[in-house]
């Protein structure tokens, strides 16, 4: 068979996919009937009333020097690790603004932290293709330096996302710019399970960007004694994850027109949010693999800002989003409405917002920025995020 036969087969299969992929698409639209705030409104639900100041700044925590990427809170709620482009994680003491670590890394492209369970450790990852364990409790060394206690190793392409195993300081899960996630041990320092890459049912991402790989998202949930996680990636897909089974994934989530960026579970597990590069946050439900609702602001601009990170309050009433323009929405998930937006309050950040976090007890969200620093802002009067 000749070059060209090659090529005229090659392109009328990638017509087939794609006139595939377009019916698939039209079948899921017929589908949705109705979405979450068409049937809240059928209800007589009314919106949520949240003003300038039920949610104040109370603290700006000014300490890097370059882009904050990444944050993570612990569980009891009174400290923070941030990841920034200065080479630097920081611990913070969330209730005073003091640093409590300032921990050199020993690679300086970092992406993603976050911290242990029992709060006694952080972890991070970058463009180094590892993951970084640091025990806080360590003595520092003659140049005043804390140690890495352990190095996880053996992904292909940077490391994007780690997150620990729920009440686990021994185990956690990376995701790559390999394609792949990995369930890593981190007493052996060994990979107990790997997701995706060469099975079929992995990641793939659109190939006119001549490469594939994960966003910076995923989002583990311990689930009827198991642990189930989801995926983001650049192919606009999410996938659902069972840890007994690293084969396959269980199910993949269609319907964003770009980037996956951030993924969130719902409070109750069976449902789970989305922000991408097209501009919209969305919610899935799991158990039927459909979209529930789209959360999508209009703008001016012919571009919309894309979403960089989101989190649900405590019962889900309230999703917290991040923009590249700076932005950073409070929606109402029942009726799809903004209810405040951070970034036209005194003292929002200058830049874009790259990361957001909820405390675990719903009391504060803290936002991290690319004009370096990152902001806590709390819930004012009687008013408390729930």
């Amino acid at each position: 068979m000749s070059v060209a036969e090659l090529k005229e087969r090659h392109t009328a299969a990638a017509e087939t996919v794609n006139s595939l992929k377009d019916r698939l698409k039209q079948k899921r639209l017929l589908l949705l009937d109705t979405d979450v705030a068409g049937y809240a409104r059928s209800q007589g639900q009314t919106r949520v009333s949240f003003g300038p100041t039920d949610l104040v700044c109370c603290r700006t925590l000014q300490g890097h020097t370059g882009k904050v990427y990444s944050l993570d809170w612990t569980p009891e709620r009174n400290r923070i690790v941030s990841a920034s482009q200065d080479g630097r994680l920081i611990v913070w003491n969330a209730l005073t603004s003091q640093k409590t670590h300032a921990i050199k890394l020993p690679c300086a492209w970092v992406m993603t932290c976050a911290f242990s369970p029992s709060g006694q450790s952080v972890a991070c990852g970058g463009l180094d293709s590892m993951c970084s364990i640091f025990n806080l409790n360590s003595q520092t060394d003659k140049d005043g330096n804390l140690p890495v206690s352990r190095m996880l190793s053996g992904h292909k392409g940077y490391v994007s996302s780690c997150q620990y195993v729920p009440d686990e300081d021994t185990h956690l899960i990376t995701a790559s710019g390999d394609q792949t996630c990995v369930l890593w041990d981190i007493t052996t320092g060994l990979r107990a399970s790997v997701f995706g890459g060469e099975f079929q049912s992995g990641h793939t991402a659109d190939v006119l960007r001549h490469a594939r790989y994960l966003s910076s998202a995923h989002e583990i949930f311990c689930f009827r004694a198991y642990l189930m996680f989801i995926s983001g990636s650049c192919d606009s897909t999410v996938r659902l994850w069972d840890t007994r089974v690293a084969s396959r994934a269980s199910r993949t989530f269609h319907g964003h027109e770009g980037d996956v960026n951030s993924v969130k579970f719902f409070p109750d597990g069976y449902r789970f949010g989305t922000g991408s590069d097209d501009g919209t946050c969305r919610l899935f439900d799991i158990r039927t693999g459909h979209q529930l609702q789209e959360y999508n602001q209009q703008h001016d601009a012919n571009e919309a800002p894309h979403v960089t990170s989101i989190a649900f309050s405590t019962s889900g009433r309230l999703l917290f989003a991040g923009y590249t323009n700076g932005d950073c929405y409070v929606w109402d998930t029942l009726l799809a409405e903004v209810v405040l937006d951070l970034g036209k309050l005194q003292n929002s950040h200058g830049s874009r917002i790259s990361c957001l976090g909820l405390s675990a007890d719903g009391s504060a969200l803290c936002t991290g920025s690319w004009d370096s620093n990152l902001k806590i802002w709390a819930f004012g009067g009687h008013r408390r995020v729930n």
